[in-house]
Order: structure tokens, then C-alpha cells, then sequence
């Protein structure tokens, strides 16, 4: 059974508001949650067929922080994931190859969010993904693959993982 692993970039930096949205850095607080997420998915031996990244410099630098306790996974860093809409997150997924297993996505919210409750069709954590998906946290779905037939109401949410809960 497949999962999708959403994890939305750790909190960023305002601290130079020359920046564009895009070149934002981790805040330390974010950086802090990142080793906070890395730890959880390191000690819950989380293994990966595939990784897919926002371009954006506070994603990029989140996969830095998680990448070492993922084991190798292939990665793509993907222009297409920043300022993506659910629904193309979703047909990017649809294009995963069998027999891929385990996927995560790392780029940000309202898209993530959205594309989880538009997925989940139960799960205990499901009001607590309504209410928000935090800065740094991790959405687990699991489904009946394959890629190509994920969709709306087809997975099930499976864990729900905000840093600040994590010590």
C-alpha cells in the first residue's frame, strides 16, 4: 500500500523584507522543527521511493534538514510544485511510476492542506488537518495504488505529525 508523505516547509524567515517570497530562508524556529520532523522520521524508519521539492528556498533547505533520515531517495526538485494548485500536485503524482512506493512532497500550504482533505476520506486526524496543516508538519496518506488512480476521497489520512507536538 502506497503513502504520501505531505510535508509542508518548515517555518521561514521575514527578517529581510527585500526578499522575494520565493528566496525566503528557514527562520531558526524553522530550522529547529525541520530536526524536530527529522527525528520523527528517522526513528519511525520512514524510507522513501521518491522525494518531490519546491524550488523555493525554505523547502529546499527543509529536504537539507530531513534528507539524512530518509535514506537515499531519489529527489526532484520541481518549478512546477511552487505555486502549484492541488489539482496539479495530484496530476504530478498521477505521473509516479509503478511499482513506486512511499512519495513525499515538500512545498507549502494552502496547496498541500487542500490536496490531503480533498484525498482523505477518513482518518482519526482528519478535523485536526481541517482546523491546519502548521508550518514544518507532515500529512500521511496511505491508498490502493496505483499512482495513476489516486484520487479525491481515495486514501485514508494516517498520521498527522506538527513539530511543536514532537520532544
Amino acid at each position: 500500500m502506497p503513502r504520501l508523505h505531505l510535508l509542508r516547509h518548515a517555518k521561514s524567515s521575514w527578517d529581510d523584507p527585500g526578499l522575494s517570497d520565493r528566496d525566503r530562508p528557514l527562520a531558526p524556529r524553522g530550522r529547529l522543527a525541520a530536526e524536530r520532523m527529522a527525528e520523527h522520521l528517522r526513528t519511525e524508519g520512514v524510507r522513501l521511493d521518491l522525494v518531490l521539492c519546491s524550488p523555493a528556498v525554505r523547502a529546499r533547505q527543509t529536504l537539507a534538514v530531513v534528507a539524512g533520515a530518509l535514506g537515499d531517495p531519489p529527489t526532484s526538485v520541481e518549478e512546477d510544485l511552487y505555486g502549484a494548485e492541488p489539482e496539479d500536485v495530484l496530476a504530478r503524482l498521477r505521473e509516479v511510476p509503478d511499482p513506486t512506493g512511499d512519495v513525499m512532497v515538500i512545498g507549502h500550504n494552502p496547496t498541500l492542506q487542500d490536496l490531503a482533505l480533498d484525498l482523505a476520506a477518513g482518518g482519526d486526524d482528519l478535523p485536526r488537518l481541517r482546523e491546519k496543516l502548521p508550518t514544518g508538519a507532515l500529512a500521511t496518506l496511505a491508498f490502493d495504488g496505483p499512482w495513476r488512480g489516486l484520487g479525491p476521497g481515495g486514501a485514508r489520512l494516517v498520521a498527522l505529525v506538527v513539530p511543536r507536538e514532537l520532544r
